[in-house]
């Protein structure tokens, strides 16, 4: 499926009421790893990837900072895409997850 075809799925998944985490935040170095511990598990299953992170289409506030993926270290900009290599989706400048990073 091409990047396009990706994204719209995950859009479609996230506005048609798939639940994901968003809360607790990803905010030590602890959850991070939970995190993607549980990520690699889910392995190629976008869904329970999706549930895991706690995407977002739009972004978190978060402790006063605005997360969307367009300000997180793991968005490649060019490629609008998420480089995580737990995650590794394309994704919308305007979306989060609670893996985000400065």
């Amino acid at each position: 499926m091409s990047d396009t075809g990706v994204r719209e799925k995950i859009r479609q998944l996230l506005a048609g009421g798939l639940k994901t985490e968003v809360f607790p935040r990803a905010d030590t170095h602890e959850q991070v790893q939970a995190l993607t511990t549980r990520l690699r598990t889910a392995g190629e299953d976008l869904t329970k990837k999706l549930a895991i992170v706690g995407f977002t289409l739009a972004p978190i506030e978060h402790e006063g900072i605005e997360q969307a993926c367009e300000t997180c270290m793991y968005y490649k900009v060019h490629q609008r895409h998420c480089e995580l290599p737990e995650l590794d989706v394309p994704v919308e400048p305007e979306w989060s997850c609670s893996l985000w990073r400065i």
